[in-house]
C-alpha cells in the first residue's frame, strides 16, 4: 500500500515514519484499541477530496473509544478538523483511505482499561478497490462464529476483536475462496470478515439487524437511504444460512468493500454469479454520490480542496 507522507500522532502532525509506539504499548499486547475506516474520493471534477460521511465516522470512533474507556481530547467536530487538516497537508491526487486509531498507550502489564494512558493517531493511504474483483466474490460460510456482544462489543471496531475476522478470512483464502461469511452465536448470518452483508430476495433488500452481533455500519445505513430513494423495500431480520443458497442477489458493503457483489456461497452460485439488478443500481448510485455527482446527497460529503 502507498501511505501518504504525513500522519497525526498524539497531538502533532508528523512524518508517517515517525508515528511509532513502543513494543510495550498496552494496545499492542492486549488489543485495547479501536479504529475506524473512512474513505475520501476524488471528485468528478478532480478539484476536491470528498470525505464520505465524516461526522458520522467521527461520532462512531468516539463512541467505540468509550466502549473501552478511552478518553479522547476532542469532540466530533474537533476530530473532523484533524481529518481535514491532514488531508490538506498530504494533498492526495486520488482516492484515499483514512485509518484513525485510539488506543491504550500505557505500558501497564495488567490487562485492564482504567488508569491506563490513552493515545490517538490518524494516517492515510491511497486506496482504490479493496477486493479488486470485477465479478462476484466467492464466499464460504465460516466455521468461526462472530464474536458476541457480551464477549467483545461487536458494534464497535475494537482492534482485538479482529483476530476473529482474521481467522475466518484466512480459512476462506486457504480453502480457495475470496471471503468468509460469519454466523453469530445463534447460528444466524452475521456479516463478512470486515463488511456488512445484504441479501435480495423477491425484490426486497434484507439484512441482519444491529442486534445480530454485527458492526453498526455507516455504509450499511447508506444502503438503506439509497434503497429507499430507489423505491426498494428494506427488511431487517435474521437470515438463515440456507437463505444464502437461494438468494437472488448478495453483496458486501462497507468502507473498504463499498458495494461488492457475491457470486457464490459454498460453491453454490448466487443468481448468474454476477451483480444483480438491485446490486448494480445501488452501486451505481453510491459511486455517483461519493464523487459529488448527485447534489441531493452533498451533505454526506466533506469537501477538501486539492488544487
Amino acid at each position: 500500500m502507498s501511505y501518504l507522507p504525513y500522519a497525526y500522532f498524539d497531538g502533532d502532525y508528523v512524518a508517517f515514519s515517525d508515528a511509532k509506539v513502543s513494543v510495550a504499548t498496552h494496545a499492542l499486547q492486549y488489543g485495547t484499541g479501536v479504529f475506524g475506516g473512512i474513505r475520501g474520493y476524488l471528485s468528478h471534477d478532480e478539484k476536491t477530496i470528498n470525505i464520505f460521511r465524516l461526522p458520522d465516522h467521527c461520532e462512531r470512533v468516539i463512541q467505540s473509544a468509550g466502549l473501552v474507556k478511552i478518553q479522547l481530547p476532542f469532540d466530533t467536530e474537533g476530530l473532523a478538523e484533524i481529518f481535514v487538516e491532514l488531508t490538506k497537508r498530504n494533498a492526495p491526487k486520488g482516492n484515499v483511505y483514512y485509518r484513525p486509531f485510539a488506543y491504550k498507550a500505557g505500558f501497564d502489564l495488567t490487562p485492564k482499561l482504567t488508569n491506563v494512558d490513552d493515545g490517538f493517531t490518524l494516517y492515510m493511504m491511497a486506496l482504490e478497490d479493496y477486493y479488486g474483483a470485477d465479478e462476484g466474490l466467492s464466499a464460504m460460510v465460516s466455521a468461526w462464529r462472530r464474536v458476541n456482544d457480551n464477549m467483545i462489543p461487536a458494534r464497535g471496531k475494537v482492534s482485538g476483536a479482529y483476530i476473529n475476522s482474521s481467522l475466518a478470512k484466512d480459512d476462506a483464502l486457504a480453502y480457495g475462496f475470496d471471503e468468509a461469511i460469519m454466523l453469530n452465536e445463534l447460528g444466524k448470518v452475521g456479516e463478512g470478515s470486515a463488511a456488512n452483508l445484504m441479501m435480495v430476495r423477491k425484490g426486497v433488500l434484507v439484512t441482519p439487524p444491529i442486534t445480530a452481533d454485527i458492526l453498526e455500519g455507516i455504509t450499511r445505513r447508506t444502503m438503506f437511504q439509497i434503497a429507499t430513494d430507489l423505491g426498494i423495500e428494506i427488511e431487517q431480520r435474521s437470515i438463515d444460512r440456507t437463505e444464502l443458497y437461494i438468494a437472488d442477489e448478495l453483496f458486501f458493503c462497507g468502507t473498504g468493500a463499498q458495494v461488492t457483489p457475491i457470486g457464490s456461497v459454498d460453491r453454490r452460485p448466487v443468481g448468474d454469479g454476477k451483480a444483480g439488478k438491485i446490486t448494480r443500481a445501488i452501486a451505481e448510485r453510491f459511486h455517483a454520490i461519493v464523487r459529488g455527482k448527485v447534489t441531493e446527497y452533498e451533505q454526506w460529503l466533506t469537501k477538501v480542496p486539492v488544487v
